[in-house]
């Protein structure tokens, strides 16, 4: 037997090994996953003016409820008047991103005022009152 002879007896299998895919593609997965920003919602149920002039607004915003009932809501609490200068300040450290109040349509104009005249006060650039787009 040569040392370059031709044998066939080497009957073995080739096979592809996909477990470094599958790796990939789960690293992938969870990179996806943490890196994606949630929408925070206000957690009350608010009736909203329609208004014809409404746009479309970025996803990641600071967004405050007020109620009917004239309660100022954030996340699902009640933050009230006085809580909207340093939730504004603590989120504006991160990153400036625009305040989009929700009011209902009920609320008195110098509640929202107010609302709004807080939000500035602890430095937004851009306070925006969300209505719904008017289909006539």
């Amino acid at each position: 037997m040569g040392r370059f002879s031709n044998s066939s007896e080497d009957n073995t299998e080739v096979a592809v090994d996909i477990s470094p895919l599958i790796d990939c593609v789960f690293i992938l997965l969870i990179f996806f996953i943490v890196t994606t920003t949630f929408v925070e919602e206000t957690g009350v149920e608010v009736d909203k003016p329609q208004a014809a002039s409404s746009v479309q607004l970025e996803k990641t915003s600071i967004m405050i409820a007020i109620t009917q009932n004239g309660e100022v809501v954030y996340g699902g609490n009640e933050i009230g008047i006085s809580g909207i200068r340093p939730l504004v300040k603590r989120m504006m450290q991160k990153e400036e991103v625009p305040v989009i109040i929700q009011a209902d349509q009920n609320v008195m104009s110098g509640l929202l005022v107010r609302v709004i005249d807080e939000a500035k006060l602890a430095g937004a650039v851009k306070v925006s009152i969300s209505t719904l787009k008017n289909q006539g």
